[in-house]
């Protein structure tokens, strides 16, 4: 299964359609998560023209766009848990290990810096932004690749 991680897509005054080098790794996702701050909900509808799309609301998110807080799912055998802001980067694996105790994966957004991290039976992984790159020198999309309930794949891309 491919999965196609964003974040912090900010639209619309960051994202105002989705940008083609965002859309190329779309087309071969089988599965989108977005770990909140899309702003508006025609993202997630323009999104969805792709694949599948779960997300959580970030602290951007305007009334219309209707996610959960934190969601946990369970792609082909692997056990996600999703959140918009998952605090200081201090202590943030034991911290997600206690928010998401059967997760194998937790994906998160908010600092708009792509994150990976290992330990504590967690990988923790934030995509960082497409779009609003901040200090970080590009946009950033994660690519996730599960097969038979082990993520086999966790890159941070950059697509800007």
């Amino acid at each position: 299964m491919n999965v196609v991680a964003l974040s912090d897509t900010h639209a619309p005054r960051r994202w105002r359609s989705c940008p083609p080098r965002v859309a190329g790794h779309l087309r071969g996702a089988d599965v989108i998560l977005h770990a909140g701050d899309v702003c508006v909900a025609s993202v997630l509808a323009e999104l969805a023209a792709y694949a599948p799309v779960h997300a959580v609301k970030g602290n951007n998110d305007g009334p219309d766009v209707t996610a959960p807080e934190t969601l946990e799912l369970t792609l082909e055998g692997l056990r996600i848990g999703m959140i918009h802001d998952s605090g200081p980067a201090k202590g943030r694996l034991p911290r997600l290990r206690r928010r998401f105790p059967r997760a194998d994966l937790v994906v998160f957004g908010h600092s708009h810096i792509p994150w990976d991290e290992s330990g504590e039976g967690l990988r923790i992984f934030n995509p960082g932004s497409p779009t609003d790159r901040r200090r970080q020198p590009h946009g950033t999309v994660g690519l996730l690749t599960i097969e038979d309930g082990a993520l086999t794949r966790a890159e941070i891309v950059p697509v800007t």
